[in-house]
Formats: C-alpha cells, structure tokens, sequence
C-alpha cells in the first residue's frame, strides 16, 4: 500500500479496533484543567461568549474550574446550554468560541471546548441534577422531533412548568447527536444521558412515532396548546448516477449510524473506498473507514479544495487519518454488474461562481477517468422533509428554499400555535448542533411569551435544584 496513504504516524494501526473507536481527545486531569483554566484572561467584554451561538457565561465558567467549583462550572454551563456535554464535543470550537479567543494572534488560544468537557464530564460522573420540573402551568406543548433543538425547547419549557411530550420517530432520541456524529468525537452514551436528564426534568418521550403517520398535526394541534416542529433533515439524496443501485453504495448516515448501533467487528466495508462530498460528514465517513481498517479511502469532489465545505481543521484531520482527495472529479457512474468495481469520473475546471457563492464546476470533455473501489459512500448532504413541510403548508405555514419559514426572533411559523427550529429553518447559515440548541432556547420563550399571555392559565418561574 502507497505510504499516502498508511502513513508511519497514523497510530490507529497499532491500536485494536475498541481504541481505534476511543474520543479523539482524552479528558483532562483535574490539574491540567485547573492549569489551562488559570491561562484565561477572563476579559470583561469576552469575545468567545459572543462568539458562542448559546452565549454560554465562559469566563465565569472557566473562573470556576481555576477555583475547583467543578459543579458550579457545570452548573453556568447548562443554564445557558442544557446540552454542554454534546456541544463541548460536537462544535467548531476552532471557528467559534475558540477562534474568538484573544489569545488566538500571538498564543495559543485557550482549550475552551476540552474545558467544557471536563465540567460536564464531571457532573455527569457525579450524577448531579441540577434542574427539576418548574410548578405545573396547566399548559401542554408537543415537540416533534428529539434531536437537539426538541432536546433544548422541552427542557426549557419544563423548566417554566409546561407539561411536554416528544414524538420521536426512531427508537433513540438525541437525533444526530446520537445517530449521526462519529463514535470517537461523541460517544452514544453521551448524547443518551443527556436524553435522560431531560427526561428527569419531567419532558415525557414517546419514540417509534412519526407525525403525519402515527399522529397527525391535526391531533396535535387539538391537543396540544403549542406545537415546536424540530424535525432536522432527512437521508443523503440519489447521486443520480448510472450504478448508484449497485451493492456497496451506500448512505454516508447509515454508515455512521452503524458505528454508534452496533458492535464494530460486525461492520462490513470495503477495502478501496470512494467518499463523494466534501462536508464534515464525508469527512467523519472517511475517517471512520479508516479507522475501520480500510485500506484506502478517497474523498471524492467537483470542485477544489478552497471550496470544501467542511470546516478546514477537518480536512487537516482527514489528512492525518491518511485520507486521500481526488479534487475536480465528477462522479459519473458506478462501475460493476452486482457489486461495486470502480467510480467513473470526469475531470473539472472552475468556472464563475454559482448561486452558492462558490465557483462552479465545469466538466472537462473527454476526461474520463476510472478510480477503482468496492465500496461507494454518499455524503452529498441531506434531503429535506417535503412531506413534513407539504402537511404543514396545509396550515398556512411557508418555506424558504423548501425550509420551513419562521420569525427568527420567536421561531414562530405563520400558524399561531406552530414554531420550528434546528436544521429543518437552516435556509441559511451553518447547520451544527449549538445552533439547534439555540433554536430550541428561542422557541422556548416564544412558546412562553404566547401562552403566558394567554388568561387561560398562570406561568410559574423555572424552579431549580439547590447549586453553586
């Protein structure tokens, strides 16, 4: 095998396959937290707060940990973010709060997300409830979807005392944070505790429901004095390529979703695989190939590197994996008769920029190529709910570019009782897991201000556990 690709440092050959699976970045020790915490400046007008979608209070949080207030750090934490523990994994630190560090010109920028990690880390070891359902309001909410942004309104809501239930089509909650973030960036079990601290604060779940099918919005709406849409977005889309039917092509999700459902031995991959799309989860699909034990692994992209999608601290990570890239290709069909042999492609050139912003590929004649490989992993984004947003529209509620619309100050929809967020709104912006938390916080006092408005029944103020 070609040294690109199973470099002399990649370290995961010589772990097994468990270790290959373990976070990327382990945990802090109490003194190297205390020690990094003591670097911040804990500047008054912190740009890393402003930086951080949730406006989580990071000076005093990371004051805090310099202290050993290890609860009280977690505790400044979660009032801002009910779902720290995932986002002190899962978010761009390096683009925002971290980027935003004053420190970032000159020194090296404080570890603000490994910091994070280490308070939730630490309440969650020492299973401490910080939160409990507020008195009851007499109101009812549903949420439909219980990924982030559910996860974040419902235990906002049963912070102020609303009665809340979650419809969740799959069997797990904690939408992608559970199914769809690579297994060494987040562990299942991280996301499912946060599921359940939730559902400690009184948020009831009922999984294995689809609205549409197994409830309609009707009945909710009947039900229900509000409803909070968080539906997040469907499967990868058809390549619309010839062989794209073949066996091994498969969804870049479902190729996640295997490493956090079931035992990685019992995995099947190819061992010469072909990654299409440049975005973070063609990145994570690749990494998790590699680690698997392929072979090699290509990512595959129209265009050129300068306008890849996924953030450039992964692709830096992708190298090091051994991950190698095949720029300016166009995949346009997938070789074999039952099972996958080769991806043809065709050479690009970069044309005038399109509607993204990005210059646009333009196909090169008679530059076809084949890239040998037996197995083909689409990771050309997601599909939107059509048949989620084509029942809403039936109450008077519009899209943007097929997401649902809202008013970005409330997440409010055109119906009255109806409000939305996560990436089912993201018409525009980064889709990330701190964004659809976000999305849930404002609904939540959306939903609030509506109902307390309201004379049909009185809204208590949130009731919390005793805490630093």
């Amino acid at each position: 095998m070609a040294e690109h690709y199973k470099p002399a440092k990649y370290k995961a050959w010589e772990m097994d396959l468990e270790e290959r699976f373990q976070e990327v970045h382990p945990v802090l020790t109490a003194r190297e937290a205390v020690q990094e915490a003591n670097r911040c400046l804990y500047c008054y007008d912190a740009p890393c707060m402003v930086a951080c979608p949730t406006h989580i209070d990071i000076p005093t949080f990371i004051k805090k940990i310099s202290t050993s207030n290890v609860k009280g750090s977690a505790r400044t934490i979660l009032e801002a973010n009910l779902l720290g523990a995932s986002c002190s994994r899962v978010c761009p630190v390096e683009e925002l709060c971290e980027g935003a560090c004053v420190l970032q010109e000159d020194h090296k920028p404080i570890a603000i997300g490994r910091l994070q990690r280490y308070a939730m880390d630490y309440a969650r070891n020492k299973e401490i409830k910080f939160f409990q359902k507020g008195k009851d309001n007499g109101f009812k909410v549903a949420v439909v979807g219980a990924g982030p942004a559910g996860l974040s309104c419902g235990g906002e809501l049963a912070k102020l005392g609303y009665d809340v239930t979650c419809f969740e089509r799959k069997q797990l909650s904690g939408g992608l944070d559970t199914y769809g973030i690579v297994v060494f960036r987040e562990p299942v079990e991280v996301s499912l505790a946060e599921v359940h601290m939730i559902e400690e604060m009184g948020v009831k779940f009922e999984n294995n429901v689809t609205v549409g099918v197994d409830i309609t919005f009707e009945r909710l709406l009947k039900d229900f004095d509000a409803v909070f849409v968080s539906v997040g977005l469907g499967a990868v889309p058809d390549l619309g390529i010839v062989g794209e039917t073949l066996s091994g092509v498969v969804d870049g999700l479902d190729f996640i979703e295997e490493t956090k459902t079931k035992e990685l031995s019992s995995i099947k991959f190819g061992q010469r695989i072909c990654v299409i799309g440049a975005g973070n989860t063609a990145i994570d699909c690749a990494t998790i190939a590699r680690r698997l034990g392929a072979e090699r692994v290509t990512i595959v992209y129209r265009r050129s590197e300068a306008e890849m999608p996924a953030y450039h601290f992964e692709y830096e990570f992708a190298l090091r994996e051994g991950v190698g890239f095949s720029f300016l290709s166009q995949p346009v069909r997938v070789i074999g008769e039952k099972n996958v042999e080769g991806l043809e492609c065709l050479r690009m050139d970069l044309g005038p920029p399109d509607a993204s912003g990005r210059r646009a590929p333009e196909p090169v004649p008679g530059s076809e190529f084949v890239m040998p490989c037996d197995m083909v992993i689409k990771a050309i984004g997601q599909k939107k709910h059509t048949s989620v947003t084509e029942r809403l529209a039936q109450f008077g509620i519009k899209t943007t570019k097929g997401y649902i619309a809202v008013d970005p100050l409330t997440n409010a929809t055109d119906h009255p009782k109806i409000f939305a967020g996560g990436d089912c709104i993201r018409s525009h912006g980064e889709a990330s897991t701190v964004m659809a938390v976000q999305d849930g916080k404002i609904a939540a006092k959306g939903i609030h201000n509506l109902l307390s408005n309201s004379n049909t029944a009185s809204v208590s103020s949130p009731v919390q556990a005793k805490g630093e």
